[in-house]
């Protein structure tokens, strides 16, 4: 019974420890999903319809924005992905529209 139960738990470490050693390894995609996922959900950027492409966990971001709080909270928040290596912030500001 005692070597069932040890059996077990090693089976449920090393499957751990495979688990680990594969989450280090994150491609491009799930990096895309996480950062356009976290753009899209913020309340302050808003991001829904910002551009995102990813190279070896290099992101960059494309698109316009109100303000440059949002350009810099995005490509913190970007950055905060993990996997990601480099954030090039290609967004641009908005121009003001007359009569505000």
């Amino acid at each position: 019974m005692i070597s069932k139960i040890v059996a077990a738990l090693l089976t449920v470490l090393l499957l751990a420890a495979v688990c680990l050693a594969a989450d280090k390894i994150i491609s491009d995609d799930m990096i895309y999903d996480n950062v356009r996922i976290k753009l899209a959900s913020d309340t302050v950027v808003k991001g829904g319809a910002l551009n995102v492409d990813v190279k070896q966990g290099v992101v960059t971001l494309g698109g316009m924005v109100e303000n440059n709080r949002q350009k810099e909270r995005a490509a913190k928040l970007a950055k905060s992905v993990k996997g990601v290596k480099q954030v090039i912030n290609n967004l641009n500001l908005k121009e003001p529209t007359a009569g505000k």
